[in-house]
């Protein structure tokens, strides 16, 4: 953000609000581009054959392993869960690169 206010001339001072400036320049909301990026990747590794070292290794995690006390860490695979759920996907569309593609783009505004 503080890129952004710079480039409209714009400080802290001036209090004007992010999602005035970022609808100013056109640029998407950064949590969605996060998410964005991080369904291209999981979309990758989908379509990665089932005995590559990295769809075994991400996908598959043993269950049997204690975790601390506290509350659990949040896991790639199960920030990616929410992503598809928040974002109504489907797992099986990964397979698919073009439809995948077209799931996940976040436009710029």
């Amino acid at each position: 953000m503080r890129m952004l206010r710079w480039f409209c001339g714009h400080t802290r001072r001036d209090r004007v609000q992010n999602e005035a400036i970022r609808e100013r320049i056109g640029v998407a909301p950064i949590e969605e581009k996060l998410t964005q990026h991080r369904l291209r990747c999981f979309g990758h590794v989908q379509r990665r054959p089932p005995e590559a070292p990295v769809r075994s290794g991400v996908l598959k995690r043993v269950d049997k392993i204690k975790r601390g006390r506290g509350r659990p860490k949040l896991t790639w695979d199960e920030s990616v869960k929410r992503d598809l759920k928040d974002w109504d996907i489907s797992e099986e569309l990964a397979l698919d690169r073009i439809a995948w593609r077209l799931a996940i783009n976040v436009p710029e505004l």
